[in-house]
């Protein structure tokens, strides 16, 4: 009778239990507490996996779902970085070059100036005035030619495979090319940032600006100062197909600290050229020619050479702020290192032989871009933790680990998107993990310590919900933090508080640059 009676709770989800348990009484307290916070009613009609392993043996502690696959948005980031730190080295450095085949009589380049970028994704307008300084500097003063962009290194597919119409505009989706540019360091290339002012009394424009400045992006400016107190109802953005970005609304007139949006550019490979070559003219070097696109002769010499960061410093800006953007750039670049093959088919074949390599059952996932923006990736919360394992094996794994962001640490480079969760909790500047989110996904993988100094790995991943179940994730990684096997741990309850609040998007986006 008891056996038929556990069996009927258990149907009516009243009893659940772990992978490994044959029965719910027989579960560990750690899985029982886990279950707990699991059996939420958030979950009905919806699904979620989570995986808790000692990050040291692999030994599983606890399994929910693990095999089952799920949108883990951008928790695919994992796959791509490790395999990135692995294929291209902490060390290695993209670069653009600048490259002439005609030759210099006088002080006159008599053909056409080449820039030729080689993906680098943190390319700033300081980078192309560094170019144009050491062009002046060899004596050019006028190229007779064109200005020639080259961004071969890379296909000409611009955005990710289903990535989403109504996403374009926005800083998190822009297009990717080998030859490309930041408007700041947090190295969002392929965008451009539109600043804002109210005009100098009700009734007027609003006064814009565009950094970097450059010709390539049409500003059509219809809105207006308000009133001092009114509302601030400005939108910014940009055309589908084009350069043109409307500025609409209006903006209170005692709002004097400039606004900041960003926008992508349609073909980043004319903006960065566009960029470049107000730059030679700031310099003195004037070209007499126009921006055009080609690829740049095999026997075309160098004239200069602009540098990186190494792969492993960007890990930080590309982790903490999940830029998708970078999780591109490094799977075409390893396309392209690997197979001489800078496009997202050769490059996510690289990142699945790589997870393949350490144990992770390729067969049972599917990887269709590098930053997770893609509906259509399919990972398992095993797979997650089998990376997060190996990795810890690997001889740049320190670096990597310190690029992740840190719960509760309020720097915006250390505690990166989890800088506003768990905080003063076990948790804080101890959990270490990577964030995901879509519309009806979430998603934290990472490590933390237990209160014993037991080093976990664990994954999870939320699907298909309607009501953010985002604080049972903080839930869950609190009362990994807090555990010991010593003496009983008080239960941690979500924050019911943050699930009220979890259509603000501080709460459940990543990739809102207020937050």
């Amino acid at each position: 009778m008891i056996a038929v009676a556990a069996a009927l709770a258990a149907t009516a989800g009243l009893v659940t239990q772990s992978v490994g348990a044959p029965a719910a009484v027989q579960a560990t307290p750690l899985q029982q507490r886990l279950d707990t916070l699991l059996n939420d009613s958030r979950y009905q009609g919806s699904q979620v996996g989570l995986v808790v392993r000692d990050a040291t043996t692999g030994e599983t502690l606890y399994d929910r779902n693990g095999t089952t696959r799920l949108l883990p948005a951008s928790n695919t980031k994992l796959f791509t970085s490790t395999a990135a730190m692995h294929t291209l080295g902490s060390g290695f450095r993209f670069h653009t070059d600048v490259l002439a085949t005609a030759p210099v009589r006088g002080d006159k380049l008599r053909g056409d100036l080449y820039l030729k970028g080689y993906g680098d994704p943190t390319s700033l307008e300081s980078d192309y005035v560094w170019l144009a300084k050491k062009i002046a500097q060899s004596g050019i003063k006028r190229i007779d030619g064109d200005l020639v962009a080259d961004d071969t290194y890379f296909d000409h597919v611009r955005l990710g495979d289903t990535w989403s119409w109504d996403d374009e505009p926005f800083y998190y989706s822009a297009q990717i090319s080998a030859l490309t540019l930041a408007p700041n360091t947090d190295y969002d290339s392929g965008t451009a940032i539109v600043e804002s002012l109210p005009g100098a009394a009700a009734g007027s424009p609003v006064k814009l600006s565009l950094v970097p400045a450059n010709d390539v992006i049409k500003l059509v400016n219809t809105a207006t100062t308000g009133p001092a107190g009114s509302a601030n109802t400005l939108s910014i953005e940009r055309d589908h197909g084009t350069n043109i970005v409307r500025v609409t609304g209006s903006v209170p007139a005692d709002d004097t600290t400039a606004g900041q949006e960003w926008v992508t550019v349609w073909e980043p490979t004319t903006y960065a050229a566009d960029v470049f070559r107000r730059a030679l003219n700031a310099q003195g070097v004037r070209v007499d020619g126009r921006i055009r696109t080609s690829a740049t002769p095999s026997t075309a010499r160098m004239l200069a050479r602009d540098e990186s960061m190494t792969v492993g410093e960007l890990m930080n800006p590309f982790l903490k702020l999940s830029n998708n953007m970078h999780a591109e750039t490094l799977v075409k670049t390893m396309g392209a290192v690997a197979a001489a093959n800078g496009s997202w088919s050769a490059g996510l074949k690289v990142v699945t032989d790589y997870a393949k390599s350490v144990g992770v059952n390729t067969a049972t996932i599917r990887l269709s871009d590098g930053s997770g923006l893609s509906r259509k990736v399919n990972v398992t919360a095993q797979s997650v933790t089998d990376i997060l394992i190996a990795a810890r094996k690997e001889p740049w794994f320190q670096q990597w680990y310190d690029a992740l962001p840190i719960a509760g640490n309020p720097d915006r480079f250390v505690g990166g998107t989890l800088r506003s969760r768990m905080p003063n909790s076990p948790a804080a500047n101890n959990l270490h993990g990577k964030t995901g989110s879509l519309t009806g996904v979430t998603a934290l993988s990472g490590y933390v310590s237990t209160k014993d100094g037991r080093k976990l790995a664990f994954s999870m991943i939320s699907n298909n919900y309607l009501v953010s179940p985002r604080s049972i994730e903080d839930a869950v990684g609190i009362t990994l933090a807090s555990w010991t096997d010593q003496a009983p741990v008080a239960a941690i309850a979500p924050d019911t508080a943050r699930s009220a609040q979890a259509t603000g998007p501080c709460s459940e986006s990543e990739w809102v640059k207020a937050c």
